[in-house]
Protein backbone atom coordinates (compact mmCIF):
# COMPACT_ATOMS: atom_id res chain seq x y z
CA UNK A 1 0.00 0.00 0.00
CA UNK A 2 1.25 3.66 -0.72
CA UNK A 3 2.59 5.87 2.08
CA UNK A 4 0.13 8.76 2.28
CA UNK A 5 1.26 9.74 5.45
CA UNK A 6 3.15 13.60 6.35
CA UNK A 7 6.27 11.26 6.76
CA UNK A 8 5.94 10.22 3.21
CA UNK A 9 7.21 14.00 2.06
CA UNK A 10 10.66 14.51 0.50
CA UNK A 11 12.33 17.65 -0.24
CA UNK A 12 14.12 17.63 -3.59
CA UNK A 13 16.57 20.28 -4.92
CA UNK A 14 15.24 21.54 -8.34
CA UNK A 15 18.48 23.84 -8.95
CA UNK A 16 20.28 26.04 -6.90
CA UNK A 17 18.19 27.98 -3.89
CA UNK A 18 15.25 25.77 -5.36
CA UNK A 19 13.82 22.84 -3.71
CA UNK A 20 10.13 21.19 -4.27
CA UNK A 21 7.86 19.57 -1.39
CA UNK A 22 7.07 16.78 -2.63
CA UNK A 23 3.70 14.53 -1.40
CA UNK A 24 3.36 10.69 -2.43
CA UNK A 25 0.79 9.68 -3.41
CA UNK A 26 -0.49 13.51 -5.12
CA UNK A 27 -4.28 12.07 -5.03
CA UNK A 28 -7.29 14.65 -3.76
CA UNK A 29 -5.93 17.25 -1.14
CA UNK A 30 -2.14 15.48 -1.01
CA UNK A 31 -0.43 18.81 -3.04
CA UNK A 32 3.13 19.49 -4.02
CA UNK A 33 4.47 22.86 -2.37
CA UNK A 34 7.98 24.29 -3.19
CA UNK A 35 10.44 27.19 -1.62
CA UNK A 36 12.90 29.12 -2.73
CA UNK A 37 16.23 30.08 -0.35
CA UNK A 38 18.28 33.20 -1.06
CA UNK A 39 20.49 34.17 1.99
CA UNK A 40 18.41 34.82 4.77
CA UNK A 41 14.80 35.39 2.76
CA UNK A 42 13.11 32.16 1.84
CA UNK A 43 10.11 32.61 -0.07
CA UNK A 44 7.28 29.13 0.41
CA UNK A 45 5.07 28.23 -2.90
CA UNK A 46 1.94 26.88 -1.16
CA UNK A 47 0.93 25.18 1.69
CA UNK A 48 -1.04 22.08 2.21
CA UNK A 49 -4.63 20.94 2.93
CA UNK A 50 -4.18 19.97 6.37
CA UNK A 51 -2.60 21.29 9.78
CA UNK A 52 -0.63 18.07 10.32
CA UNK A 53 0.85 18.77 6.69
CA UNK A 54 1.11 21.96 6.69
CA UNK A 55 3.33 21.48 10.14
CA UNK A 56 5.56 18.84 8.62
CA UNK A 57 5.95 21.05 5.32
CA UNK A 58 7.11 24.17 7.78
CA UNK A 59 9.35 21.70 9.57
CA UNK A 60 11.02 20.54 5.87
CA UNK A 61 11.47 24.25 5.13
CA UNK A 62 13.66 25.47 8.43
CA UNK A 63 15.28 22.18 8.41
CA UNK A 64 16.43 22.55 5.16
CA UNK A 65 17.35 26.88 4.87
CA UNK A 66 17.83 27.25 8.07
CA UNK A 67 14.99 30.11 8.84
CA UNK A 68 11.31 30.28 8.40
CA UNK A 69 9.92 31.31 5.28
CA UNK A 70 9.38 35.00 5.18
CA UNK A 71 6.85 35.26 1.89
CA UNK A 72 4.23 32.79 0.68
CA UNK A 73 3.20 32.27 -2.66
CA UNK A 74 -0.63 30.88 -3.08
CA UNK A 75 -0.74 29.08 -7.07
CA UNK A 76 -4.53 29.51 -6.48
CA UNK A 77 -7.38 29.61 -3.44
CA UNK A 78 -7.74 25.89 -3.35
CA UNK A 79 -7.75 24.56 -0.11
CA UNK A 80 -5.03 21.92 -0.36
CA UNK A 81 -2.67 24.94 -1.17
CA UNK A 82 -3.69 27.68 0.97
CA UNK A 83 -5.74 26.26 4.07
CA UNK A 84 -1.75 26.05 6.16
CA UNK A 85 -1.34 29.43 5.39
CA UNK A 86 -2.43 30.71 8.62
CA UNK A 87 0.16 28.75 10.01
CA UNK A 88 2.93 30.67 8.47
CA UNK A 89 2.88 33.29 11.07
CA UNK A 90 3.91 36.81 10.10
CA UNK A 91 4.94 35.76 6.87
CA UNK A 92 3.59 38.02 3.39
CA UNK A 93 0.93 36.51 1.88
CA UNK A 94 0.80 36.62 -1.88
CA UNK A 95 -1.73 35.48 -4.48
CA UNK A 96 -3.68 36.90 -8.11
CA UNK A 97 -6.61 38.75 -6.60
CA UNK A 98 -9.33 36.40 -7.62
CA UNK A 99 -7.25 34.21 -5.06
CA UNK A 100 -8.46 36.49 -2.25
CA UNK A 101 -11.53 37.29 -3.05
CA UNK A 102 -12.45 33.46 -4.12
CA UNK A 103 -11.26 32.61 0.11
CA UNK A 104 -13.13 35.16 1.20
CA UNK A 105 -16.41 34.18 -0.42
CA UNK A 106 -16.00 30.26 0.43
CA UNK A 107 -13.83 30.54 3.82
CA UNK A 108 -12.09 27.14 4.41
CA UNK A 109 -14.06 24.58 2.22
CA UNK A 110 -13.71 20.63 3.37
CA UNK A 111 -16.77 19.40 1.37
CA UNK A 112 -18.42 17.08 3.71
CA UNK A 113 -20.70 14.76 1.76
CA UNK A 114 -18.37 14.65 -0.84
CA UNK A 115 -14.97 13.73 0.36
CA UNK A 116 -14.67 10.70 3.41
CA UNK A 117 -11.34 9.94 5.74
CA UNK A 118 -9.72 13.34 5.88
CA UNK A 119 -7.58 14.61 9.17
CA UNK A 120 -8.01 18.32 8.81
CA UNK A 121 -6.84 19.37 12.27
CA UNK A 122 -7.47 22.90 13.08
CA UNK A 123 -7.87 25.18 10.20
CA UNK A 124 -8.26 29.06 10.02
CA UNK A 125 -8.72 31.49 7.20
CA UNK A 126 -6.05 33.33 6.15
CA UNK A 127 -6.10 34.91 2.69
CA UNK A 128 -3.68 36.83 0.61
CA UNK A 129 -1.93 40.17 2.22
CA UNK A 130 -0.65 41.18 -1.34
CA UNK A 131 -2.87 40.62 -4.74
CA UNK A 132 -2.09 41.16 -8.50
CA UNK A 133 -3.69 40.79 -11.98
CA UNK A 134 -1.27 39.65 -14.49
CA UNK A 135 2.55 39.50 -13.23
CA UNK A 136 4.38 40.31 -10.49
CA UNK A 137 8.00 39.89 -9.39
CA UNK A 138 9.67 38.71 -6.40
CA UNK A 139 13.08 38.09 -5.19
CA UNK A 140 14.35 35.66 -2.67
CA UNK A 141 18.07 37.52 -2.26
CA UNK A 142 19.05 37.30 -5.76
CA UNK A 143 17.04 35.06 -7.01
CA UNK A 144 14.35 36.21 -9.33
CA UNK A 145 10.43 34.89 -9.35
CA UNK A 146 8.65 35.74 -11.79
CA UNK A 147 4.32 35.42 -11.08
CA UNK A 148 2.38 34.97 -14.03
CA UNK A 149 -1.26 34.72 -14.50
CA UNK A 150 -2.01 33.31 -17.89
CA UNK A 151 -4.84 35.57 -18.64
CA UNK A 152 -7.66 33.69 -18.42
CA UNK A 153 -9.33 31.09 -16.78
CA UNK A 154 -7.70 27.82 -16.54
CA UNK A 155 -7.48 24.89 -13.41
CA UNK A 156 -9.19 27.59 -11.95
CA UNK A 157 -10.01 31.29 -12.45
CA UNK A 158 -6.51 32.30 -10.26
CA UNK A 159 -3.85 30.37 -11.21
CA UNK A 160 -0.43 31.88 -11.36
CA UNK A 161 2.94 30.11 -12.46
CA UNK A 162 5.71 30.86 -10.20
CA UNK A 163 8.82 31.15 -12.70
CA UNK A 164 12.86 31.22 -11.91
CA UNK A 165 14.33 32.45 -15.06
CA UNK A 166 17.91 31.78 -14.24
CA UNK A 167 16.90 28.56 -13.10
CA UNK A 168 14.65 27.59 -15.62
CA UNK A 169 11.87 25.90 -12.90
CA UNK A 170 8.50 26.23 -13.21
CA UNK A 171 6.55 25.96 -10.35
CA UNK A 172 3.26 25.14 -12.11
CA UNK A 173 0.55 24.68 -9.66
CA UNK A 174 -2.41 22.24 -10.69
CA UNK A 175 -1.80 23.41 -14.34
CA UNK A 176 -0.01 19.94 -14.38
CA UNK A 177 -0.88 16.98 -12.68
CA UNK A 178 1.00 14.04 -12.58
CA UNK A 179 -0.35 10.80 -12.25
CA UNK A 180 -3.93 11.77 -11.51
CA UNK A 181 -6.80 13.20 -13.75
CA UNK A 182 -6.99 17.03 -14.58
CA UNK A 183 -9.48 18.95 -12.97
CA UNK A 184 -11.38 21.87 -15.29
CA UNK A 185 -14.68 22.37 -12.94
CA UNK A 186 -13.40 25.60 -11.35
CA UNK A 187 -11.57 26.20 -14.72
CA UNK A 188 -11.87 25.84 -18.25
CA UNK A 189 -10.75 23.49 -20.34
CA UNK A 190 -10.32 25.49 -23.31
CA UNK A 191 -8.56 28.26 -21.12
CA UNK A 192 -6.29 25.75 -19.52
CA UNK A 193 -5.27 24.19 -23.49
CA UNK A 194 -4.65 28.01 -23.30
CA UNK A 195 -2.45 28.30 -20.44
CA UNK A 196 -0.42 24.98 -21.64
CA UNK A 197 1.37 27.23 -24.45
CA UNK A 198 2.27 29.79 -21.70
CA UNK A 199 3.60 27.23 -20.30
CA UNK A 200 5.99 25.67 -23.24
CA UNK A 201 6.98 29.07 -24.28
CA UNK A 202 8.84 29.64 -21.19
CA UNK A 203 10.88 26.14 -21.86
CA UNK A 204 10.88 24.59 -18.28
CA UNK A 205 13.73 22.07 -17.89
CA UNK A 206 12.02 20.98 -14.51
CA UNK A 207 8.62 21.79 -13.26
CA UNK A 208 6.99 21.05 -9.64
CA UNK A 209 3.52 19.62 -11.03
CA UNK A 210 1.00 20.39 -8.00
CA UNK A 211 0.23 16.86 -7.48
CA UNK A 212 2.34 14.05 -8.61
CA UNK A 213 6.28 13.41 -9.76
CA UNK A 214 8.51 16.42 -10.00
CA UNK A 215 8.85 16.12 -14.40
CA UNK A 216 9.37 17.97 -17.37
CA UNK A 217 7.45 19.14 -20.62
CA UNK A 218 6.80 16.07 -21.58
CA UNK A 219 3.85 15.80 -19.00
CA UNK A 220 2.32 19.30 -20.07
CA UNK A 221 2.09 17.26 -23.43
CA UNK A 222 -0.12 14.31 -21.38
CA UNK A 223 -2.19 17.26 -19.53
CA UNK A 224 -3.30 18.44 -22.87
CA UNK A 225 -3.86 15.24 -24.83
CA UNK A 226 -6.43 15.12 -21.50
CA UNK A 227 -8.36 18.01 -21.91
CA UNK A 228 -8.88 17.53 -25.77
CA UNK A 229 -9.85 14.48 -24.91
CA UNK A 230 -12.48 15.82 -22.72
CA UNK A 231 -13.42 18.37 -25.42
CA UNK A 232 -13.93 15.48 -28.14
CA UNK A 233 -15.85 13.45 -25.72
CA UNK A 234 -18.03 16.27 -24.59
CA UNK A 235 -19.01 17.05 -28.57
CA UNK A 236 -19.25 13.09 -29.28
CA UNK A 237 -21.63 13.39 -25.68
CA UNK A 238 -23.82 16.41 -26.49
CA UNK A 239 -24.38 15.53 -30.20
CA UNK A 240 -26.17 11.98 -28.75
CA UNK A 241 -27.94 14.27 -25.89
CA UNK A 242 -26.28 12.15 -23.12
CA UNK A 243 -25.83 13.29 -19.54
CA UNK A 244 -22.05 14.25 -18.28
CA UNK A 245 -22.81 10.96 -16.25
CA UNK A 246 -24.13 8.89 -18.77
CA UNK A 247 -21.31 9.70 -21.00
CA UNK A 248 -18.62 8.81 -18.80
CA UNK A 249 -20.41 5.56 -18.00
CA UNK A 250 -19.92 4.43 -22.16
CA UNK A 251 -16.56 6.04 -22.74
CA UNK A 252 -13.66 3.76 -23.04
CA UNK A 253 -10.60 6.17 -21.09
CA UNK A 254 -7.51 4.52 -23.31
CA UNK A 255 -4.65 5.90 -22.58
CA UNK A 256 -6.14 8.39 -19.15
CA UNK A 257 -7.32 4.56 -17.58
CA UNK A 258 -4.38 4.94 -15.66
CA UNK A 259 -4.85 7.92 -13.80
CA UNK A 260 -6.42 8.33 -10.52
CA UNK A 261 -8.76 9.89 -9.49
CA UNK A 262 -11.52 9.33 -12.81
CA UNK A 263 -14.03 10.29 -11.51
CA UNK A 264 -12.79 13.72 -12.17
CA UNK A 265 -13.87 13.21 -15.98
CA UNK A 266 -17.52 13.98 -15.04
CA UNK A 267 -16.85 17.43 -13.31
CA UNK A 268 -14.69 17.77 -16.20
CA UNK A 269 -17.67 17.02 -18.93
CA UNK A 270 -20.07 19.31 -16.81
CA UNK A 271 -17.25 21.78 -17.58
CA UNK A 272 -16.87 21.31 -20.95
CA UNK A 273 -21.02 20.99 -21.84
CA UNK A 274 -20.85 24.57 -20.71
CA UNK A 275 -18.17 25.33 -22.97
CA UNK A 276 -20.28 23.84 -25.91
CA UNK A 277 -23.45 25.57 -24.95
CA UNK A 278 -21.44 29.00 -24.96
CA UNK A 279 -20.99 29.48 -21.52
CA UNK A 280 -18.83 29.80 -18.35
CA UNK A 281 -15.75 29.44 -21.48
CA UNK A 282 -13.68 31.49 -18.84
CA UNK A 283 -14.57 30.27 -15.53
CA UNK A 284 -17.69 31.70 -15.72
CA UNK A 285 -19.98 29.88 -12.60
CA UNK A 286 -21.67 26.68 -12.87
CA UNK A 287 -23.92 24.20 -11.54
CA UNK A 288 -20.50 22.46 -9.11
CA UNK A 289 -23.27 20.60 -6.40
CA UNK A 290 -24.58 18.86 -9.54
CA UNK A 291 -21.00 18.15 -10.89
CA UNK A 292 -20.22 16.94 -7.57
CA UNK A 293 -23.27 14.60 -7.19
CA UNK A 294 -22.68 13.33 -10.54
CA UNK A 295 -19.29 12.90 -9.59
CA UNK A 296 -20.00 10.56 -6.02
CA UNK A 297 -23.07 8.81 -8.41
CA UNK A 298 -20.02 7.39 -10.45
CA UNK A 299 -17.75 6.55 -7.43
CA UNK A 300 -20.97 3.86 -6.22
CA UNK A 301 -22.79 6.43 -4.47
CA UNK A 302 -20.07 6.85 -1.63
CA UNK A 303 -17.69 9.81 -0.71
CA UNK A 304 -14.43 10.22 -2.57
CA UNK A 305 -11.78 8.58 -0.46
CA UNK A 306 -9.41 10.98 0.68
CA UNK A 307 -5.85 10.39 2.46
CA UNK A 308 -4.94 14.24 3.41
Amino acid sequence: MNDRSPSAASVQQLAEGAYGYVQPDGSWYINNCGFVSGGDHTVLIDTCATERRTRALLAAVETTTGGRAATVINTHHHGDHTNGNYLTGGATIIGHRRTREELLATGIQTYDGLFTGSDWGHLELRVPDVVFDDRLTVYAGDVELQLIHPGHAAHTTNDVLVWLPAQRVLYCGDLVFNGGSPFAVMGSVAGWLAALDLVRELEPLTILPGHGPVCGLEQVEVVARYLRFVQETAERGRSAGLTPLELVRETDLGEFAVLAEQERLVGNLHRAYAELDGGAVLGAPIDLAAAFTDMVIFNGGAPIRCFS
